[in-house]
């Protein structure tokens, strides 16, 4: 006997509709949405046999659709530099708690530092027609961002400041940081400081190059050019300026590492060095700690949390002009910084 060929059931298909759920449960379309959305004028027997007939489908509720007809798609894109930073981590769970606590979904995107990245990545957000936006900005001119702006996407900018246009921004005290930890290795004998920092064009990198020139200005040490390497903080680039500084007959006696990336690779290189040579670090890392690290510490959770307050301020109608927010740092004092001159 011939068995009969079977048609296996399709893995993917059509979502069940709210159209389905009232054939099954035998009442109008109008009720069900009523059940879906927790209105009023619902029997609790015919509640019953919707709630029953939406089980028995798996019916779901386009929330993308009941939104649009809102205006509003409850969605918020948040753009950062590198998702594998660290220092962006807090600051991502940050702005999906209080996107959370506004019913909101968090999008979340990488511009790997490229400026044409970004704004590839932001107006794909646009298009997608987010109600909000959080960024960390790799490029020095967001003009391109000034129609979805007027559009009435809110934008806010974390970390760095927008470039050519006025927009809401929340920034930590890099300046005064830098300045802070370069003034604690001067006050415990320190004459010779490198700084090491990211990329001249980053608004961050500038602010704690300013700052490290102005504690030894106040010192009145005249800072050699040998001793300041700004440029990518790849491992490589950050390794061969170090060395440079603490090679030759008058080294360095400290290191001023201008993020975290930096610190990581002055941490491994100075293990390497039979000379104790003192290091502050802009940025917490982790197991700075155990390590004897001394940071300038930031608070990322406390950035995104205070951008995402921000941008649903924005969003409920707020008016009040572009608003600039400077976080204060913290030095952690843990050893490392607290080493005197060899």
């Amino acid at each position: 006997m011939a068995e009969t060929a079977r048609h296996p059931e399709p893995r993917y298909g059509n979502r069940p509709t709210m159209k389905d759920v009232a054939a099954r449960a035998g009442v109008g379309l109008k009720t069900v949405s009523r059940v879906v959305n927790s209105e009023p004028g619902v029997t609790p027997d015919t509640e019953r046999r919707v709630q029953e007939a939406i089980e028995a489908l798996g019916f779901r509720r386009n929330d993308s659709a009941r939104v649009l007809r809102k205006g509003r798609t409850a969605s918020i894109g948040l753009v950062l530099e590198d998702l594998a930073d660290p220092f962006y981590g807090p600051l991502s769970r940050a702005v999906e708690e209080v996107a959370r606590a506004h019913g909101a979904l968090l999008i979340n995107g990488s511009s790997a530092e490229d400026p044409e990245r970004e704004q590839e990545l932001v107006l794909a957000l646009c298009a997608r027609r987010v109600d909000g936006l959080i960024v960390i900005p790799a490029a020095d001119d967001h003009r391109y961002l000034e129609p979805e702006i007027k559009a009435g996407v809110a934008t806010v900018f974390v970390d760095r400041p927008a470039g050519q246009i006025q927009a809401d921004m929340v920034l930590s005290d890099s300046f005064g940081g830098a300045r802070e930890g370069v003034a604690h290795l001067i006050a415990h004998g320190h004459r010779r400081i490198g700084f090491i920092g990211d990329q001249p064009r980053i608004h961050t990198a500038t602010e704690r190059l300013r700052g490290y020139h102005a504690a030894m200005a106040e010192a009145g040490i005249t800072v050699e050019d040998s001793w300041v390497s700004l440029g990518p903080t790849d491992p490589d680039r950050v390794r061969a300026a170090a060395e440079a500084m603490l090679a030759g007959p008058e080294p360095v006696t400290a290191l001023f590492s201008g993020n975290n990336r930096v610190t990581v690779t002055a941490v491994r290189v100075l293990a390497d060095r039979e000379r104790p040579v003192a290091l502050v670090g802009f940025d917490d890392i982790e197991l700075a700690d155990l390590l004897g690290i001394t940071v300038i510490s930031q608070d990322p959770a406390a950035a995104g949390r205070t951008a995402a307050e921000h941008l649903f301020r924005r969003l409920d109608g707020s008016g009040h002009p572009p608003a600039r927010v400077e976080l204060p740092t913290r030095l952690i004092a843990r050893g490392s910084g607290e080493i005197p001159p060899a």
